[in-house]
C-alpha cells in the first residue's frame, strides 16, 4: 500500500529514550521521562489548531514528545510567551485580529520580550496579502508557510528542523551563562588582588605593559611613567644570577615563578616583594605581595 503525505505513521521517534528495555530483557528500574518540547500554535481558526496537533501527535525528538499550548489571538500569544519562557516554537498564523497581526507578535517576541532562543515559523492562509521574501529579510523568522502547502510530511520536518535548531541555540545559551558567571567570579577575584597585591604585566619585548593602583601606591610612580619603562627601574642592580635564571627558564617553560625579590621605590627606598610571575613566551604576568618596606641606605 503506498503512503502519501498525509499518513502520519511514519512520524517516529528521532532518538530512542535512553534506558528503553529491549524485548525479553529484565524489567529496569523506572527513568524520569524527560520534559516535552513546548509548541505555540498561534491561529484564530479553531480546526487549525486541531488539525496541528493531530498531525504532530506522535511527533518525537531526542526522546522529548511534543506539549502543545494555544493562542487565538497576537496578544494571548505574547501573554503566553510572557508566562512560559521555555517554548521552544511559534507555529505563528500572519492574518488574526489584523491583516499583519502575526507579523506583530514576531517583532514583539525577538525586540519587546527580548527572546531571540524561540523559533517562529510564520503560516499563512492567504499567501498573496503577504510577500514571502520581504517578511523573511525584514522579520527574525525562521521558516514560512503558506497553510495549503504544508502537507503533514512537511509539518513534520519543519518542526523537528526548528526543535534541532533551538536545542543548539539553548545549548549555546546555557554554555554562555556558565562563561558569564566564571567571567564575573574572575572579575570580583581580580578587583581583591587588585586592592592588594602589585600587579603588573610585561610585553613580549619585556617592557611593562600594564600597572594597577597598588603598584603605583607602593614604588610612588605614575602609570604614564611605568608603562613602556625597563622593569629595572623598580629592582637593583646586579640582578642574582640564579634568581634570574630561574625565572627565565620558568617563564621560558610557561610555568608559575615565585620567589622573594628586592626593589625600589622613587625616593631609593627598598621593598621586599613575595612575586609570583607567569608567562607564555609573549609576555608575563607578575603579582606581589609586599613584605617589608626597609629605610633608605645611607
Amino acid at each position: 500500500m503506498n503512503q502519501n503525505d498525509d499518513d502520519t505513521d511514519w512520524m517516529i521517534e528521532d532518538e530512542a529514550p535512553a534506558g528503553q528495555p529491549r524485548p525479553g530483557a529484565a524489567a529496569a528500574a523506572p527513568v524520569a521521562t524527560p520534559p516535552p518540547w513546548r509548541v505555540l500554535i498561534v491561529d484564530d481558526d479553531v480546526d487549525v489548531h486541531v488539525v496541528t496537533k493531530f498531525s504532530l501527535s506522535n511527533a518525537c525528538f531526542q526522546g522529548r514528545r511534543l506539549s502543545f499550548l494555544h493562542a487565538y489571538s497576537g496578544e494571548e500569544a505574547l501573554n503566553v510567551l510572557r508566562n512560559t519562557p521555555d517554548i521552544a516554537l511559534v507555529l505563528l498564523d500572519v492574518i488574526m485580529e489584523t491583516s499583519d497581526a502575526g507579523l506583530h507578535v514576531a517583532r514583539q517576541i525577538r525586540d519587546q520580550l527580548h527572546n531571540q532562543l524561540v523559533r517562529i515559523v510564520l503560516r499563512t492562509g492567504q499567501p498573496g496579502q503577504a510577500l514571502e521574501h520581504s517578511i523573511i529579510l525584514d522579520y527574525d523568522i525562521n521558516d514560512f508557510w503558506c497553510k495549503t502547502d504544508l502537507t503533514t510530511r512537511k509539518l513534520f520536518t519543519t518542526v523537528i528542523s526548528s526543535l534541532r535548531a533551538y536545542a543548539g541555540l539553548e545549548e549555546a545559551h546555557r554554555h554562555t551563562q556558565a562563561l558569564q558567571v566564571e567571567l564575573d567570579a574572575a572579575r570580583r577575584l581580580l578587583a581583591a588582588v587588585d586592592q592588594h597585591a602589585v600587579l603588573l604585566t610585561l610585553d613580549e619585548r619585556g617592557r611593562i605593559a600594564s600597572v594597577n593602583d597598588k603598584c603605583c601606591a607602593v614604588f610612588q610612580f605614575s602609570r604614564e611613567e611605568l608603562v613602556g619603562a625597563d622593569p629595572r627601574l623598580l629592582h637593583p642592580s646586579p640582578y642574582p644570577q640564579d634568581q634570574l635564571a630561574d625565572a627565565l627558564q620558568a617563564l621560558k617553560d610557561g610555568e608559575a615563578w615565585t620567589d622573594v625579590i628586592s626593589t625600589w621605590r622613587r625616593d631609593g627606598q627598598e621593598v621586599r616583594l613575595r612575586i609570583t610571575a607567569s608567562g607564555d613566551g609573549g609576555g608575563a604576568i607578575v603579582v606581589g605581595s609586599v613584605l617589608q618596606a626597609l629605610k633608605k641606605p645611607l
